[in-house]
């Protein structure tokens, strides 16, 4: 569309995609930096959600290394690290009962003392006022839809703000064609299995020499509780039940703020039987009695989902390209066993930052940023990936008990030998797509009618996500053959789009007697979590931005 359309452009010298940690760290090292030089740069940063903060969701239990590396007084500036974490519980779960396993010996490296339970979304929410502080400009609701190009190829920048294409794919009678942001570098800190950053793997060849990046679903709710069940500084993690031993996953609970609890529920996506529905699955959790005893007599305020980065070490891409660079979770920087990746990301951003202000400085643009990629080898990020790049296929080998137990002994091995593991580095082998069983070979799952005490149904959930897309756009779940998925995935896989999107987007609809099977998609439930785009067994599902700032309003999430 942009080689056809005359669109006005808008030159800066960064363009930033994405105000999460990393793009708002990146904004803020460049004028912090340029500052200090006594420079002049100009920094953009483009923001798909309504407002800075809309689309953020994560646990969180927050190492704080990051932010005190952007910011070295961040205590003093206020930065909404909410509460302070005070004990650490875990559990194996069965059917009836549970084991705390608190007692035993975990690595420091696992445990979160000097960590902190807050709202991503908040800390979001304030570096970007922080970064306006120093001049940066923000433009939320304004998603970037699509990548210009120099003549020589290099990436130019966004095309960002179209507004008014209707359901027919045509320009509307408020159509606005957008405006491009050029410059001289543009980061790209879109999070998870984001739009651009996977045309840029692809059209680079980012991940070449690389494993698959693997994923996993997060499935969050926020709950307020009484003070009976709330316990400050609280986070406990469990494994097991519900998920069988050969399903990867398990749940977070943190207590923070003013008496609320964030419950979450992971499943890794490389997850064999395609009746599994992850929804359910965490709302069955949540009726254990380990748990149950925490939400019972609460009112449940929040709902989200989205997707993680599970891959490690050997699933992250090439860093750089022509013309800009992948920061945070749009690389794939979580750390799994330690669930934790927005101190990386932060770190991600300033060490970009740190390399385009002096390629910027030097005359340069337009280029490759090899400094970065050479910085974060270097980084402490590199370091901690590199200790635990084994223990993501170590459990999906062996299983989740097995797994975990020879998962953490090498990881810790490696933290004490300086990254030598005596597996070397382990193979993630298939995407997680291509780990999807076929139907014939598995038994449908009956899961419990919801109770609406402390478990619900999947429309009750998308309402308090507050998740809204105008029906007159055209749907931005986009099918590559709209035939595949009655045609293929319902007879190999029973379509397990319908399960495995925790949103209720994709239904098979039939007639009362169960004939003529039609695929619809309800795009407008939609959270962005990208499952779809990474799980569709025949990979025919590409999930685009929408219009505006359409999609979820994340409120303390």
């Amino acid at each position: 569309m942009s080689e056809t359309l005359e669109r006005e452009a808008m030159e800066y010298d960064v363009v930033i995609v994405g105000a999460g940690p990393s793009g708002l760290a990146a904004a803020i090292r460049l004028k912090q930096m340029a500052e200090a030089a006594g420079a002049e740069i100009s920094v953009a940063v483009l923001e798909k959600g309504s407002e800075v903060g809309a689309h953020i969701l994560s646990g969180a239990v927050i190492d704080p290394s990051g932010i005190a590396e952007l910011l070295p007084n961040w205590k003093e500036l206020g930065v909404p690290l909410e509460t302070a974490v005070t004990k650490d519980k875990f559990l194996m779960l069965g059917p009836a009962g549970e084991l705390d396993v608190s007692w035993a010996p975990f690595p420091k490296w696992m445990l979160n003392h000097g960590n902190y339970i807050a709202s991503l979304g908040n800390v979001c929410r304030w570096l970007a006022q922080y970064a306006e502080g120093l001049g940066v400009e923000i433009y939320p609701g304004m998603a970037a839809s699509e990548l210009v190009f120099n003549a020589d190829g290099s990436v130019k920048g966004v095309v960002a703000g179209v507004f008014g294409i209707g359901k027919d794919g045509q320009p509307g009678p408020d159509y606005q064609p957008g405006i491009e942001l050029h410059a001289k570098y543009t980061l790209i800190g879109e999070g998870v299995r984001g739009s651009l950053a996977k045309q840029l793997q692809a059209r680079f060849d980012l991940n070449k020499g690389r494993e698959p990046q693997k994923y996993g679903i997060g499935i969050k709710e926020l709950w307020k509780v009484p003070d009976a069940a709330f316990q400050p500084g609280l986070t406990q993690h469990t494994f097991g039940w519900p998920l069988d031993n050969k399903t990867g996953g398990g749940s977070f609970m943190y207590h923070f703020g003013d008496n609320y609890v964030a419950i979450g529920f992971v499943v890794h996506l490389n997850y064999k039987n395609p009746y599994l529905s992850p929804f359910d699955e965490f709302q069955r959790f949540k009726t254990h009695p380990a748990i149950r005893q925490y939400l019972e007599g609460g009112e449940r305020v929040a709902y989200g989902a989205r997707a993680i980065t599970e891959g490690g070490e050997q699933s992250l891409p090439q860093l750089y390209f022509p013309g800009g660079a992948l920061l945070g979770c749009s690389a794939g920087m979580v750390n799994v066993p330690r669930i934790k990746g927005s101190h990386n990301a932060v770190k991600s951003g300033v060490l970009a930052a740190e390399a385009a202000f002096g390629a910027i400085q030097a005359g340069r643009g337009g280029d490759e940023l090899v400094e970065y990629e050479t910085a974060y080898k270097a980084s402490s990020i590199a370091k901690e990936l590199h200790a635990v790049r084994n223990f993501k296929p170590l459990w999906s080998k062996f299983g989740t008990l097995p797994g975990l137990l020879l998962g953490g002994v090498d990881a810790t091995l490696a933290h004490l030998l300086g990254g030598f593991s005596f597996f070397g580095t382990l193979k993630h082998g298939k995407s997680d797509a291509e780990s999807t069983g076929l139907a014939k070979d598995y038994q449908p799952i009956a899961y419990p009618k919801p109770d609406g005490v402390v478990s619900f149904d999947k429309l009750s959930s998308v309402f308090l996500a507050s998740t809204n897309h105008d029906e007159a756009q055209p749907a931005h779940l986009k099918l590559t053959d709209a035939s595949t998925p009655i045609s293929v995935n319902l007879p190999k896989y029973a379509e397990p789009a319908q399960r495995y999107c925790p949103a209720g987007v994709y239904e098979v609809l039939t007639e009362d007697d169960g004939s003529n099977p039609r695929f619809q998609i309800n795009f407008q439930n939609c959270v962005h979590c990208k499952t779809c785009d990474i799980k569709d067994p025949s990979q025919n599902i590409t999930w685009t931005t929408p219009q505006g700032g359409d999609g979820p309003n994340y409120p303390n999430m």
